[in-house]
């Protein structure tokens, strides 16, 4: 398969700019998440790596070759879309093998190979069924089938689980990455579920208006997310905000948090102005011996957890604790939150606020 290498590259629609000045590698194969809310870039993209927009400037290589401005007939790839697009009078034998057809394959090259795409997704014996009456799922692995049958340089796909109810997106999703694991093709995949994206990529790519928020490997992602738009879009709950007026304390390594000093990761130099302190939810703890307090306002059951929301001088705040924890509406407790799992953020622009060295903390400190 092939590295992809996307450098500036930015697209255009009149006075509209889609995407800004994109720069990342997706390494040989990888499955490689786009991930963002609607509108965000993230098709626009994945479009322009296959060939079905052209980028309005920079430049995209394809193992090594710059196609940013060649069709996508010309650069050897695979698009799987969310609407499978099959081809509906015919059964889902010919729909695997047109394009092998199409490019003038001998017929029994064909059947082998159709034979040996059915047996990889599980779908031999509805071979000779028409696609019309087949479920959402075996729609998609036909569609999957038809691009996988081809051998190509890399799979593009969007959103390609979209239109499967929830049972079927987690079972195709576990398929998805199998499949991958089983190929080592080099995959790109369009999602605005962020748990899709954690579950099944190797590297994400998280954009919001046009423009790459955080690039890296699902982990880093959520313990170091570099803005506070990544913090928030990643996570269920997502990362609480403490906001200070105040500055960084002495050695810029402790912000002022219920009248005690409160120890945080040390900051980068500039670290001045507004602040907004993050923590993960399963990261504070309730402990009446903490000074800092707050007071809990709504409780949430989930089985072995529960979601505990308080409010505090400094903002609202959620805690993900044991359900075995009895906690009621009206009480007044601690929080101990461990400096090792805070991020802080400039208020003004979002940026994290954090040195190189504060990084893998969670995992080996």
């Amino acid at each position: 398969m092939s590295q992809i290498r996307i450098e500036n590259v930015r697209k255009d629609f009149g006075s509209f700019t889609a995407v800004r000045s994109s720069t990342f590698t997706i390494e040989d194969g990888e499955f490689f998440m786009l991930l963002g809310p609607s509108g965000c870039g993230k098709t626009t993209t994945l479009r322009m790596m296959a060939g079905l927009e052209l980028p309005t400037s920079g430049e995209i290589y394809i193992d090594g070759e710059e196609v940013g401005m060649k069709p996508a007939s010309q650069r050897d790839i695979a698009f799987v879309f969310q609407m499978f697009a099959l081809y509906p009078h015919m059964n889902v034998r010919k729909n695997i093998s047109y394009p092998l057809k199409s490019q003038g394959m001998p017929a029994a090259q064909i059947r082998r190979k159709v034979a040996e795409v059915a047996e990889i997704l599980g779908i031999t014996e509805i071979l000779d069924r028409p696609v019309g009456g087949l479920s959402g799922g075996d729609r998609q692995r036909v569609a999957l089938g038809r691009a996988i049958v081809r051998d190509p340089k890399a799979f593009f796909m969007d959103e390609p689980l979209g239109a499967l109810d929830a049972e079927f997106r987690e079972r195709m999703a576990e398929e998805l990455r199998a499949l991958h694991d089983r190929m080592g093709a080099t995959t790109v995949y369009v999602t605005h579920d962020q748990l899709e994206a954690m579950q099944m990529g190797d590297k994400i790519v998280v954009m919001n208006h046009g423009v790459v928020e955080q690039f890296g490997v699902p982990q880093d992602i959520y313990d170091w997310p570099a803005t506070r738009f990544v913090a928030e879009f990643i996570g269920s709950p997502p990362m609480n905000f403490l906001d200070f007026d105040g500055m960084i304390g002495t050695g810029g390594t402790s912000v002022m948090l219920g009248g005690t000093a409160q120890a945080v990761p040390q900051a980068l130099e500039g670290a001045h102005g507004a602040l907004s302190l993050g923590v993960r939810p399963e990261h504070v703890r309730l402990d009446d011996n903490a000074p800092y307090r707050g007071r809990i306002t709504a409780t949430e059951y989930l089985g072995t957890t529960q979601i505990v929301s308080l409010a505090t001088e400094h903002g609202r705040i959620k805690a993900r604790v044991s359900s075995a924890d009895r906690v009621e509406v009206g009480q007044n407790t601690g929080l101990h939150l461990d400096p090792r799992t805070l991020s802080l953020f400039d208020a003004a622009n979002g940026r994290a606020l954090r040195s190189v060295a504060n990084q893998g903390v969670l995992r080996h400190g």
